[in-house]
């Protein structure tokens, strides 16, 4: 008798674990992700909601940009202040590939022109000149930068350049990221550059009517992938060989703001975009959990 109750008594136990593992892989609303990190906030607050490998580290791609951004508005208040893109940054650019805004070689632009052809296009050019605005050289850029994460408390973190291109000493995790990023959104200016879907720049006398920006998150959507009451307000995306599809995007569900870092999705700028049909299939569960 006692045997069978310790039988059962074990049975019982084992049905209570299994249930509650149920409801625990039904909650993880990123357990089917494409992406292999990723980490969900509560965007207020910080409170993660959800995560999946989002401490290991591993290249940020793009998304690298967002520091970049932060840093050059926090170090450089004056938005108008004209600045001329040197012409030797552009040849080590275009060998890599780097993603660029358009501008060319002795253009001269705005402080603000650079932020956002920065953030929406993902334009490698306006990141060099910023950090060479900032601190005269990106080597001395990217040391602002890595104390900045230190502040932030980005213990997985550690930048070489302004860009995101591909360094074994460049790295970061999910986590920091969505970090960064939180702390980012209490900046009003880089709150406004990151949810715009639009902006053209100042006209030059190399681009009479201004360079048109859009978005590489935003510019993809349509409004129609997520119910009533979900929008995804703004993003970055990111992408090398090594990184893999990135993307770092803040949504609003039902009136909450919430925060979600996806790193290292399959795929490239030729294929399905797995970072945005992440966020998508995410910001769609939380809704349907309201």
């Amino acid at each position: 008798m006692k045997r069978f109750h310790r039988r059962s008594r074990r049975l019982c136990i084992l049905a209570a674990l299994l249930v509650l593992l149920v409801l625990f892989l039904r909650q993880n609303v990123l357990l089917d992700t494409a992406s292999r990190h990723a980490i969900l906030l509560d965007a207020q607050s910080g409170r993660v909601l959800a995560q999946k490998r989002a401490d290991e580290r591993t290249a940020p791609a793009s998304l690298t940009k967002m520091m970049t951004v932060l840093l050059a508005i926090e170090t450089e208040p004056d938005l108008d202040k004209q600045v001329t893109l040197p012409e030797d940054i552009f040849p080590a650019l275009q060998t890599e590939k780097a993603s660029m805004a358009g501008f060319v070689p002795d253009e001269t632009v705005t402080v603000r022109d650079l932020l956002y052809g920065a953030m929406l296009p993902s334009g490698a050019e306006c990141c060099e000149a910023l950090a060479q605005l900032v601190s005269g050289s990106e080597e001395n850029f990217a040391a602002l930068m890595n104390q900045k994460a230190a502040e932030l408390g980005m213990k997985n973190t550690h930048f070489t350049n302004a860009t995101g291109l591909t360094d074994t000493e460049h790295y970061s995790s999910a986590a920091d990221m969505a970090k960064l990023l939180q702390a980012a959104l209490h900046n009003t200016t880089f709150r406004t550059i990151f949810t715009t879907e639009h902006y053209t720049t100042n006209a030059t006398a190399q681009h009479p009517e201004g360079v048109s920006l859009t978005s590489t998150l935003l510019g993809k959507l349509d409004g129609t992938e997520l119910p009533t009451g979900t929008q995804i307000e703004g993003g970055k995306t990111g992408y090398t060989a090594a990184a893999g599809l990135c993307l770092a995007s803040l949504a609003t569900v039902n009136g909450k703001e919430y925060i979600l870092v996806t790193l290292a999705a399959p795929g490239d700028h030729g294929t399905e975009q797995y970072n945005i049909r992440d966020a998508v299939h995410v910001y769609r569960k939380l809704a349907d959990k309201k």
